[in-house]
């Protein structure tokens, strides 16, 4: 049995070890070959791959002279290609971009922004393109070896083991917006300075990097490009995606905060000033009214009231699988963050402006509770939170549970957004509901849960990454 087991510990290492070579092979070659198309694309037009690829099969069909006239047709494609070589030798090297961007961008939604050009140079600028060149998409060995993308259920070994789809599905997650269509500039003076409108759809939330603008000469055929990059970076924080939200009802009841408005402000720890009375044995002397007691010749001090207001929470579910489904909770993890992004204007206004406010309890490296209100953060802070937040691969949902717990006594109503339906978070809940809560329950989920809802009378909305947008206009 030992032997046997050494053998088949063996057999498994030399399996696994060849596994892994062949997908290094491949993640080798399929760099190589997007490389290469990648160039192609840069340095040819539409055309120009046409003719390119006309030339190459004439010249592959015509070695023969004798037996055809392929080789004319190579001749003249070979002719075509030199003239536009020598069109773009000399490219737009005078030439000076500087970005205006706006602060912030919506996932999937185009953003246009001002780009200011100039000629530095000596000769006019004519039959340029201008366009942004995207950080490279293509995924490094570690991650092709280590990915696992939601296709390969569906495949056999062989495409499995190569991993062409596995490299179409990381090409796509890696690209931060749709490629740009390049825009045509208009004939640029010496010293000319002109605006162009350039607009690009980001794919990804949280920040964007432009780092590569360039600017194209094409040659008088219309066949080849010469790329310059101009000098100059920005970058724009891509905003989650929201979803319309019908209004949601006021908060019933208001909590005290001990501190009041000012202690949430972190201004200071102070109370609402009421009135004044007589003096009575155990007030403070800070509270004394010195005026007052000047004019009525007795002591008499300032009355404070502490006040009560409506605090909602919004309790965000950042905790995701680490499994080899992982994608898929991936996607429902950036549902959960578009749905807590359309919450937090409505769940804004549905307090009251003067003395409401919203608490945002999320974990990422830590538990975290940000408020927005009067004084604190903006709804545009907080998704700006949301828009860098990543998910949470550890099994620390203890964490929020117990943030939220902390601050339970203090809340009038809560929205919870889940991406489970297990025991904890239904503890979660029940404990919310033993402070006198009524707790509203996101769960971002394809299918409906296995656990009996209504035996836990918790109120349950499902919501299906997919069609987000349909479940929130249920709530």
């Amino acid at each position: 049995m030992i032997v046997w087991n050494r053998y088949r510990y063996r057999v498994k290492s030399i399996v696994t070890a060849t596994e892994t070579w062949i997908k290094s092979w491949s993640w080798r070659n399929l760099r190589i070959a997007s490389g290469v198309q990648e160039l192609l694309r840069r340095r040819f037009t539409k055309a120009g791959q046409a003719v390119l690829a006309t030339t190459l099969c004439a010249g592959l069909f015509g070695l023969d002279t004798r037996m055809t006239a392929a080789y004319q047709v190579f001749a003249l494609g070979s002719a075509l290609l030199l003239v536009a070589g020598v069109g773009t030798v000399r490219g737009a090297r005078a030439l000076h971009g500087e970005r205006r961007l706006p602060r912030h961008a919506t996932l999937g939604e185009p953003c246009a922004y001002r780009v200011r050009i100039r000629n530095l140079g000596q000769r006019p600028m004519h039959t340029l393109d201008l366009a942004e060149r995207l950080p490279d998409p293509r995924p490094d060995r570690a991650t092709f070896l280590a990915a696992y993308a939601p296709i390969e259920a569906r495949l056999n070994p062989i495409e499995r083991l190569f991993g062409y789809p596995r490299w179409e599905w990381l090409v796509q997650r890696g690209r931060r917006a749709e490629p740009q269509i390049p825009v045509s500039l208009p004939v640029i003076a010496p010293g000319e300075r002109i605006e162009q409108t350039l607009e690009i759809t980001p794919k990804r939330r949280g920040w964007l990097h432009l780092d590569a603008l360039v600017a194209a000469r094409i040659d008088p055929l219309g066949l080849m490009r010469c790329e310059t990059r101009l000098p100059g970076s920005g970058r724009m924080l891509v905003l989650p995606k929201r979803y319309p939200v019908p209004p949601l009802s006021r908060p019933t009841h208001r909590r005290l905060q001990p501190g009041g408005v000012n202690l949430a402000s972190s201004v200071g720890d102070s109370r609402e000033f009421m009135g004044l009375r007589d003096y009575l044995p155990g007030d403070s002397p800070r509270h004394i009214h010195w005026a007052a007691w000047a004019r009525s010749g007795e002591p008499v001090v300032k009355e404070y009231q502490d006040e009560f207001f409506s605090r909602q929470a919004l309790i965000l579910d950042s905790f995701i699988a680490t499994d080899t489904e992982a994608s898929a909770y991936e996607e429902a993890f950036e549902c959960a963050i578009s749905v807590a992004g359309s919450l937090l204007e409505p769940m804004t206004l549905a307090g009251a402006p003067q003395d409401a406010l919203l608490d945002l309890m999320f974990v990422a490296d830590q538990a975290h509770r940000v408020t927005g209100g009067r004084g604190l953060l903006s709804t545009r802070a907080m998704l700006e939170l949301l828009a860098c937040l990543q998910p949470n691969r550890g099994n620390h949902f203890a964490d929020l549970g117990e943030l939220v717990d902390s601050h339970a006594a203090q809340l009038s109503n809560c929205i919870c957004v889940l991406l489970a339906w297990d025991q904890q978070r239904r503890d979660l809940i029940h404990r919310l509901q033993a402070w006198g809560l009524k707790p509203r329950v996101l769960l971002i989920a394809t299918a409906e849960p296995t656990v009996d809802v209504e035996s836990t009378q918790t109120p349950l909305l499902r919501i299906d990454p997919a069609d987000p947008a349909a479940g929130l206009a249920r709530l």
